[in-house]
């Protein structure tokens, strides 16, 4: 049992010496009190009861999230936040998109209200996102063959499926690539679905490991899920050529896999919507099932709406609407039904044809701005650092982020020597720079690429 000791000081709980006889202290069994030396001072004992949560132990702080929270207690002035995949305009700022704005306003003018949706979400969002994702007139929506429910943005909806998989696919397992988004970990492990690497990322080239991925791809047991970044791949920013995919699809339709695509930046990439969806659109060409997660978070601005899809290409109308009604099964007892702001924004933003086209140029202009930025924080490399280094792989990388080739020890020098905060392995987002910071973070990545051994006594390998 565990016990505390109360000190009361010159206040006491006993009464001074001239009452003691009355309460005959230490004489019965049952006073609370003990008897004290001192009447000036009381000691007693308190029991308390052991917490049921004390096998609990403390949570790792999230890596990502966690580099925020360093970054907003730091003071100085030249800070900067490269950590968060969030857009910032050139000033820094967070950005909401007009015809998000222009979308809730006619929300409010049509009075909608708040009631609950179906378990599978907005009817209206499941159309446009199927739609905009594959297409309209592609076949698989013409002939009804993708599943598709609403979902809490990328996260809710990988997880769904990570679900459907644990419970109608036992023992399969998915390959991810290696890096990988941090939380497509998190999710298979807490499905229980088992997961295994494939090469992806070159530490030599800082690019593409291809011939490593279709080897392993190659080598995976047959049936396995194959997660794939549908474009803009997080953390690399390294994609497949078109060519690449079509022998990516080639490898998988041989091994009998099934692809598992999260598609997290449609139109935020490369400005087109189209473009970014070529990768999932070409597996759908070739009649393969598979899976589709989508976010709005990125290419709409609503990370706080938590709204996104889960899809499931199946070879038949019948499979498909099976599916679904276990997708439903599935989310009913996770989270019931999901939030429908969000949804409304955009099915109304790609359902008007006035605010899908200001949606086009709005994200065309927050591509263009990284686009800008990339070419800016290149030039300053190039013009700054005389070593003869090749920093030409800035430029192949596509979407938010940069994969420097830094380690661990360059990323901490870049954070405790000029105050960039990023996570540490090496990626920076290209979103949280504008062109004013472009010169100061080269400077960073020079000092620390070239000297951070002053800092650190083990040898940096590239």
């Amino acid at each position: 049992m565990a016990s505390s000791m109360l000190s009361l000081g010159s206040t006491s709980l006993l009464p001074r010496e001239v009452n003691k006889d009355k309460l005959k202290l230490g004489t019965s069994g049952s006073n609370p009190f003990l008897k004290a030396k001192s009447f000036s001072r009381v000691t007693m004992t308190v029991a308390v009861k052991p917490s049921r949560f004390e096998g609990i132990t403390m949570a790792p702080p999230d890596p990502i999230l966690g580099v925020s929270e360093a970054f907003k207690a730091d003071t100085n002035e030249l800070k900067l936040n490269l950590g968060v995949g969030a857009y910032r305009t050139e000033e820094l700022q967070p950005y909401v998109l007009n015809v998000v704005k222009k979308a809730e306003n006619l929300m409010l003018e049509r009075g909608d209200n708040k009631e609950y949706l179906p378990i599978e979400g907005l009817a209206a969002f499941n159309k446009a996102t199927a739609e905009l994702l594959f297409g309209a007139g592609h076949p698989v929506i013409k002939e009804q063959k993708v599943a598709t429910i609403q979902g809490l943005s990328g996260t809710g909806s990988l997880r769904l499926a990570a679900a459907l998989i644990e419970r109608y696919f036992p023992g399969a397992k998915v390959l991810i690539s290696a890096p990988t988004w941090g939380n497509h970990k998190n999710i298979f492990n807490d499905a229980k679905v088992p997961w295994s690497e494939y090469r992806y990322y070159d530490p030599k080239t800082i690019g593409l490991d291809f011939e490593g991925m279709i080897a392993d791809i190659k080598e995976a047991p047959e049936g396995s899920f194959i997660l794939l970044h549908g474009c803009a791949h997080n953390p690399t920013g390294i994609d497949p050529t078109p060519e690449q995919w079509v022998k990516i699809a080639d490898v998988i339709q041989e091994k009998n896999h099934i692809p598992f695509f999260d598609v997290a930046y449609q139109g935020f990439a490369s400005g087109s919507l189209d473009e970014d969806a070529a990768s999932v659109r070409l597996f759908a060409d070739r009649g393969m099932e598979f899976f589709v997660a989508q976010s709005y978070s990125k290419n709409l601005g609503l990370y706080a709406e938590r709204i996104g899809a889960i899809n499931v290409v199946c070879s038949s109308a019948d499979a498909a609407t099976r599916v679904k009604s276990q997708l439903k099964r599935i989310a009913r007892p996770m989270y019931s039904n999901p939030p429908v702001h969000g949804a409304r924004i955009v099915a109304n933003v790609v359902g008007d044809a006035a605010m899908f086209g200001e949606w086009k140029a709005e994200m065309e202009m927050m591509a263009g701005r990284i686009k800008t930025v990339r070419q800016k924080l290149y030039d300053s490399l190039v013009s700054k650092d005389k070593s003869g280094k090749d920093w030409s792989f800035i430029l192949k990388q596509i979407g938010m982020f940069s994969f420097t080739g830094l380690n661990k020890a360059q990323s901490d020098n870049m954070t405790n020597k000029w105050h960039v905060y990023m996570t540490k392995d090496g990626r920076i987002s290209l979103a949280g720079l504008s062109l004013a910071k472009c010169e100061y973070l080269a400077d960073a990545i020079i000092d620390s690429y070239h000297n951070a051994l002053l800092y650190w006594e083990t040898p940096i390998e590239l």
